[in-house]
């Protein structure tokens, strides 16, 4: 799912990007862009720049939900890791051999 996610987020990005770069100023029109004042009539009368914010609105919302849902699943994923694996002898120790506050002290598991 977050290799789901994180390609869609990555598609995003560089749609956002190709669009903000197409996209003309106030002034110009797509057809300025290519050389020519007839692709106007394709969008309709008031020219491509609604139709292009609209679509760079569209990505944008979809960058930042898929930004948070990452960020979620990957705090997500560190809050999971609890075991800790010592390299010099190979003791394991989970939550359950965590001293606690009453003083005794639990032996660590042994692989």
């Amino acid at each position: 799912m977050y290799q789901l996610i994180l390609v869609i987020h990555m598609f995003v990005c560089i749609s956002i990007v190709a669009l903000v770069l197409v996209q003309q100023g106030k002034g110009a029109t797509m057809g300025a862009a290519f050389g020519s004042g007839a692709s106007q009539t394709v969008f309709g009368s008031r020219g491509s720049g609604s139709f292009l914010l609209k679509l760079t609105a569209g990505f944008v919302v979809i960058f930042f939900s898929t930004s948070i849902i990452l960020n979620h699943m990957a705090t997500k994923a560190v809050k999971q890791e609890r075991v800790v694996t010592l390299p010099a002898d190979g003791t394991v120790i989970t939550p359950n051999s965590i001293p606690s506050s009453t003083g005794s002290v639990p032996q660590p598991d042994k692989k």
